[in-house]
């Protein structure tokens, strides 16, 4: 989308933040309008009709959670939270995710955040890709009665058992804006014993991808955690790379296992996706299945490519129910992906990759049919 078409709105209690952001935002997009409330923006949204909201987590009164909450009931649009840097504000960030939030930034200030001059670069840059989104264009067009409130399905996961120690296959998956919600959607359709380990690099800050291992982990069959330096690679399982380090796996007498480093970024992240993906083709090949889900960039393209050409299943996230489809789409131009699946049937697509992966190296399971 052309960012001279796009209107944004700034939802913050700060004056100062409010000040800072319109100003900063106002060259590069045609409209930037602010509010210093949740129910002040719900009602500006209805007269501006803006293509993004920028919205602060705390706010007195109806915070940024519950304002958020009623923009993606009643009006659904692509809004990046801003959040500070905490574990409380983690937390509540991922909440946000859950809730419908394509994307988050963190709050220039404090000895972890960037200067004013990057955090808007990237918010920039955030705004322009999730702009004229399809999945909001859908959304936006379907009466308010027939969308479930975000959240509402949501099931307790069945009691799981152990998980079993070296997995002879793995799943590879890499995502970036919007993927957070898509994740969710695919881990929560894979049963506690699926037969496979599950590695996964979302694109985070360092400190945010614990509070998402532990939200998913809350709502999935499947155990979910944050990597740490040598765990196992287990059926039933899902590493989460951490922010910051770059996470492989490396295979081994007593299974396979992971290891992280502090390597230079790659294609501009930390954790990258290629990074993972590369390792996975070398350790796994056509005993793996690699999955290049919604983001910004072409993260995971390449190493998606050295997957198909190891011989593992590739699978590409479908523009349509992708937010951004950056990183899908450039899978899908240099031939790394093999297919491409909507989100929706993800996790059915994955079931039965695993399964044929595993009668494939099963030499009697031709006479046991």
């Amino acid at each position: 989308m052309n960012p001279k078409a796009i209107k944004v709105l700034v939802v913050d209690d700060s004056p100062v933040v409010r000040q800072v952001l319109t100003a900063g935002l106002e060259p590069a997009f045609k409209e930037v309008h602010s509010s210093p409330d949740g129910l002040l923006a719900l009602r500006k949204i209805g007269k501006i009709d803006p293509d993004v909201i920028t919205l602060d987590i705390e706010m007195p009164g109806m915070d940024g959670l519950e304002t958020l909450r009623q923009i993606m009931l009643r009006q659904p649009r692509p809004v990046i939270m801003l959040s500070a840097f905490s574990s409380h504000g983690a937390a509540r960030t991922i909440h946000a995710l859950e809730l419908g939030a394509v994307d988050f930034i963190q709050k220039p200030g404090g000895s972890h955040a960037r200067s004013i001059t990057h955090v808007l670069e990237e918010l920039k840059e955030k705004i322009q890709a999730v702009a004229g989104s399809p999945r909001f264009a859908r959304a936006a067009g379907e009466p308010a009665a027939s969308r479930p409130e975000p959240g509402s399905a949501k099931r307790a996961p069945p009691a799981r058992s152990a998980p079993e120690a070296c997995a002879q296959r793995v799943v590879a998956v890499g995502a970036s804006t919007g993927g957070t919600e898509a994740l969710l959607a695919i881990l929560a359709g894979l049963p506690a014993d699926f037969p496979a380990g599950i590695l996964a690099v979302q694109h985070m800050p360092e400190g945010f991808t614990q509070a998402f291992a532990r939200r998913l982990d809350a709502l999935c069959a499947l155990e979910v955690k944050e990597a740490a330096q040598h765990d196992l690679v287990r059926r039933g399982r899902v590493l989460i790379a951490p922010g910051n380090f770059h996470m492989e796996v490396r295979r081994g007498e007593h299974g396979a296992h992971v290891e992280l480093h502090q390597q230079p970024k790659v294609n501009g992240h930390r954790p990258s996706v290629d990074v993972l993906f590369a390792s996975v083709a070398r350790a796994f090949g056509v005993d793996a299945l690699g999955v290049l889900l919604t983001g910004m960039g072409s993260d995971g393209a390449e190493g998606l490519l050295g997957m198909r050409q190891s011989g593992s299943l590739t699978i590409a996230q479908d523009q349509d129910s992708c937010v951004v489809y950056g990183m899908p789409q450039a899978a899908v131009l240099n031939g790394g992906a093999g297919e491409t699946c909507p989100l929706q049937l993800m996790s059915g697509r994955l079931i039965r990759g695993v399964q044929a992966s595993a009668r494939a190296c099963d030499p009697g399971a031709r006479t046991r049919r």
